[in-house]
């Protein structure tokens, strides 16, 4: 059977997504053929692919893709894209509320064509000798690590994604390092398998974790290797965090049309 899809391309700091407008509910794709149109070499190419469906009380639902096809827990930098493709299809509000699967967020189109997503609030972060474990939306991993420019983190964050201690799911894996403006951080994402030049929800997990146990507000700004980002939130202890929110760029990069042979 063959399949032909109209698609947008987009990025948000070099983290990139294959869009799809799913509202009329005419788009079904298998895990083989979402891992096919995420393929680097033998498809669009994308470390995650969504679909933008219709839902009741809300401005828009967001289902997210992992490059390996499954369904995936919330993405930050795939917030602010889908929020930025809504636009672009009409829903052009100052304000937008969707829906994830961890549930609602509102996200803001700014002046520069930037994007501002509200994350879902950290209710509970623990924190090891070396490391710290929190869910901004995604579970993640996050340690100070030396020299983080020359670190093999495929290698490492493989290894540590892949620890017994997180089950079979795995954690997502970020390294982060003081800059003189704030924080440069890496990830190693689970279901992408790979490192990615960013990550939402994890600069953002990186950025609550960098303040040990302050409290007050905080604004962070992240450098990734797919560019700048920035994270607000506030602490009212040294475990939690609320009025989380992720901003920067999200960018169409081109559409187009697939052919799919299944």
């Amino acid at each position: 059977m063959n399949k032909k899809l109209k698609f947008y391309k987009y990025q948000g700091a070099g983290n990139d997504f294959i869009l799809l407008d799913n509202r009329e509910k005419n788009i079904h794709l298998t895990e083989k053929e979402i891992a096919q149109l995420c393929h680097r070499n033998f498809g669009i190419g994308a470390d995650g692919l969504m679909l933008l469906e219709n839902i009741a009380h809300y401005d828009f639902k967001m289902v997210y893709y992992n490059a390996d096809g499954n369904e995936s827990t919330m993405c930050g930098n795939g917030g602010r894209c889908i929020a930025a493709f809504a636009k672009y299809l009409g829903i052009n509000k100052p304000s937008l509320n969707f829906y994830a699967i961890d549930g609602a967020h509102t996200a803001s189109i700014n002046a520069d064509n930037s994007v501002t997503l509200q994350m879902i609030d950290v209710p509970e972060m623990n924190a090891y000798a070396d490391y710290t474990l929190l869910n901004t939306g995604s579970p993640h991993y996050v340690a100070w690590l030396n020299h983080l420019e020359q670190a093999n983190v495929y290698t490492l964050g493989k290894a540590i994604r892949n620890r017994d201690e997180f089950g079979a799911k795995g954690i997502n894996v970020n390294f982060m390092t003081k800059t003189p403006k704030g924080l440069f951080v890496r990830t190693y994402e689970r279901g992408v398998e790979n490192e990615t030049l960013s990550c939402g929800t994890g600069v953002t997990a990186a950025a609550i974790a960098s303040t040990g146990q302050a409290t007050g507000k905080f604004e962070i700004a992240i450098e990734s290797l797919g560019g700048a980002l920035s994270v607000q939130f506030e602490k009212d202890s040294a475990t939690s965090a609320r009025q989380v929110y992720l901003s920067g760029p999200a960018q169409l990069v081109f559409e187009g049309t697939i052919q799919l042979t299944t």
